[in-house]
This record gives C-alpha cells, sequence and structure tokens, in this order.
C-alpha cells in the first residue's frame, strides 16, 4: 500500500498488478496520478476483470451475454470510481460504448446523454472519400457470409420507428451505431456496401441518410438529397419524409415551403406520426399552405395519439393557448408533463413555465427551477436564460 500511493504506476503498469485485492485495485484508480488518462484507467481496468475469471477469452467484444454478466458483476466495485465523464466522445465511441453491457444500465444511459449533447461530435471519426473506398475488402466481408441486406433492412426500421415517436436524432443515430456492433458489422463495412448496393429502396435511402449526417463520409446535403429522391419514387417513406425535411431547410436545394408540405402531407396521409407533426406545424403556422388552427389541432391530435413526443408537446400548447380547440389548462398541463417525461425539451420548457406562473396551477418555483433545469441540460436556450434569471433573483 505504501508503495502504491508513493509510486502507483509501478504497480499499474506491472505485468502482476491482476494479481491485485478488489480493494487494492479501488485505492490504485482513485489516485491523482490516473486522473488525467482515464482511458488506460478503464482499459487496465478490464484487463484485471478478465483475469479473474479464468474461463474469459481476452475478447470482450465477443462475449455472450452469460459472459457479459460474469464480468459485470467483477467490475460493480470498480466501475464507479471511473471518471467516464471526462473522457472525449472519441474516447467513449471507440473505447467504452462497445463494452456499455458491462455498466449499470443509469451510468450507461447517463453517459449516452451525456456525450451526445456535446457540441460538434461525430459518430465516426475516420472519414472517407469515394476514391478511398476499399472493394477487396467489401467482397472479403462478403464472402465470409455478413448479411448485410439484413442489417439494411433492420437499420430503416430503426430509423423509421425511433423518429416516428419523435426521438432526437443523435440518439437515433447511435442506435443505429449499436445495431450494426450487434450484427459485428461496422459503419465504414455498411457505407462500402451500400457504395455498391444502389438496388433496393432501402439501400438507396440508407447511403442518402450516411450523407445526410455525414456518417463516414463527408457530409453532403445534394447528394442526400438525389438519393431521398430517387428512393421515394420507389414509394420509400422514409425518403420522401427526408425530401420533405431538405426542401424546408435548404438543404442540398433552394427552401421551397411548398414541396416540402407536398411531402410531408404524402407521409403523413400514410399515418406516419412525424410528418403529421409537421402538417400541424405548417398549417398553424402558415407555411407553404393557408394558415389553418383547426387542422393545425387536427394533425397535433393525430401526432400526439400516435405517440410522438413533439406531438404530445405541441396539443399541450393548443389546450394552453386555444390553438384550434378551447382553452384548457389542465389538459395542457398534462400533455406537457407527459412529454416532459419523455425528455422533450420544449415541453420541459413550458412545463416549468406553468409552475413559475402558476398558470392555471398552484405556483411551485421549486417545480419551476427543476424544470428549467431538465430543459437546459438538453440545450434549449429560453430555459438556460430562464434558469439564470431565477438564480441571479436568489429565488
Amino acid at each position: 500500500m505504501e508503495l502504491m500511493f508513493r509510486e502507483p504506476e509501478k504497480i499499474f503498469n506491472s505485468i502482476d498488478f491482476i494479481s491485485l485485492s478488489e480493494k487494492c485495485m479501488i485505492s490504485l484508480i482513485q489516485h491523482d496520478s490516473f486522473q488525467v488518462n482515464i482511458i488506460q484507467v478503464w482499459e487496465q481496468v478490464l484487463k484485471w476483470g478478465i483475469a479473474q475469471n479464468s474461463e474469459l477469452s481476452s475478447d470482450p467484444s465477443s462475449y455472450s451475454k452469460e459472459e457479459f454478466n460474469i464480468l459485470k458483476n467483477t467490475l460493480q466495485q470498480l466501475i464507479p470510481f471511473i471518471k467516464f465523464f471526462n473522457l472525449s466522445h472519441k474516447e467513449f465511441l471507440d473505447k467504452v460504448y462497445p463494452y456499455k453491457k458491462f455498466l449499470p444500465k443509469d451510468l450507461r444511459e447517463n453517459l449516452i446523454k451525456h456525450y451526445i449533447n456535446q457540441p460538434n461530435n461525430n459518430l465516426e471519426p475516420n472519414k472517407t472519400d469515394e476514391m478511398e473506398i476499399d472493394s477487396i475488402a467489401v467482397q472479403r466481408d462478403l464472402s465470409i457470409g455478413k448479411d448485410y441486406n439484413t442489417v439494411v433492412n433492420g437499420t430503416n426500421n430503426i430509423i423509421y420507428r425511433l423518429l416516428n415517436k419523435g426521438i432526437v436524432y443523435k440518439l437515433v443515430n447511435l442506435r443505429v451505431i449499436e445495431f450494426f456492433s450487434d450484427h459485428n458489422i461496422n459503419a465504414l463495412e455498411i457505407y462500402n456496401w451500400l457504395l455498391n448496393n444502389q438496388i433496393s429502396a432501402n439501400s438507396i435511402f440508407l447511403l442518402g441518410y450516411f450523407n445526410y449526417y455525414g456518417i463516414i463520409t463527408s457530409l453532403n446535403n445534394e447528394k442526400a438529397l438525389n438519393l431521398f429522391i430517387k428512393s421515394s419514387e420507389k414509394d420509400h417513406t422514409l425518403a420522401q419524409f427526408f425530401v420533405g425535411c431538405c426542401y424546408k431547410y435548404g438543404h442540398g436545394t433552394i427552401k421551397n415551403d411548398k414541396l416540402a408540405f407536398e411531402y410531408y402531407e404524402k407521409v403523413a396521409s400514410k399515418g406516419y406520426l412525424a410528418a403529421q407533426l409537421e402538417i400541424g406545424c405548417s398549417y398553424r403556422n402558415g407555411i407553404g399552405i393557408e394558415k389553418d388552427y383547426n387542422k393545425a389541432f387536427e394533425f397535433y391530435r393525430q401526432s400526439a395519439e400516435g405517440g410522438h413526443t413533439s406531438g404530445i408537446t405541441m396539443l399541450g400548447y393548443c389546450y394552453s393557448n386555444g390553438i384550434g380547440t378551447k382553452i384548457d389548462k389542465q389538459k395542457a398541463f398534462e400533455l406537457y408533463q407527459n412529454a416532459a417525461n419523455l425528455e422533450d425539451k420544449v415541453a420541459q420548457n413550458n412545463f416549468a413555465i406553468m409552475h413559475e406562473n402558476g398558470d392555471g396551477i398552484t405556483k411551485n418555483i421549486e417545480k419551476a427551477i427543476y424544470w428549467y433545469s431538465r430543459s437546459a441540460e438538453q440545450g434549449h436556450e429560453n430555459a438556460k436564460n430562464s434558469l439564470k434569471r431565477l438564480q441571479i433573483n436568489n429565488v
């Protein structure tokens, strides 16, 4: 123990460190010398945990569910002392996220929320251009039986389902990367395969999706739009929705509210909740179509009843402000509360406002601060400003 506190590096880098007791390991990783290179600590802790279980292989990425649980149980007392939140986004994705099953559920979810909210984060740090594609590697992977078609189709289903519930795209993209990992395929392999297999509507759309969000390749909205249009011509619902997005925001083309509305309307008629939300916004604001509060309310209602978080928020907004319906503060309160618990930052901000002002409910500043904080943590600027105002006033 004396040597540990005097020269911890000697023990940490010794080939015999795996023989340390759990108590000694905890004391060692808490040492100030290891607060900078957290990723090295994590790698050594993994190595130590594996060494405590002779039946485990040295490659955790290949573990079965039972083997994951064995290592998880071995490391459960050490993990709380590792400062994961001090890692860079790249270190987290490359070195920790592949082994997320070792982490307690609450810690895992908090880490994911933390890193997806970091600015300028790329899901894959290594970019590549089409000229750099290794076609030999692609053929090699195909020859060993990787089912890319199944993965591409599954990825489309994930994107469709999560966006249709109002999950933010950063979380959607993390789930996509996780899905690739579950099938022992990385994003670069899928990208390479997509370049050589532009046949189905799903594969065309997914290549457009990679270009739209800059996954593996450089962000290219013009190319993404062309691919979305090509896929939409095959009646691909997601592709049609993204064409609407491109026209709405002017991504890869000149902004065109009328065309955006037409594409959203086509998808909304298929019952796609995310498109119904967009149509509701168009009618409420008179964008691409004549303003109509009654229709706005109806489309918000459809989206909300389907479970879209932003749809729930906007239906609450309608009840709060009498848009297309009578003002009903209690109904607004219930809808905001529902969406706020589903992590919708706009709902959290609006819910806080109701608490701060006593708008239809009993005034409660503590709850207002709580929900402003939750919203601010997700980047809502108005919530940040309101939180600062309350703090300055010493409320």
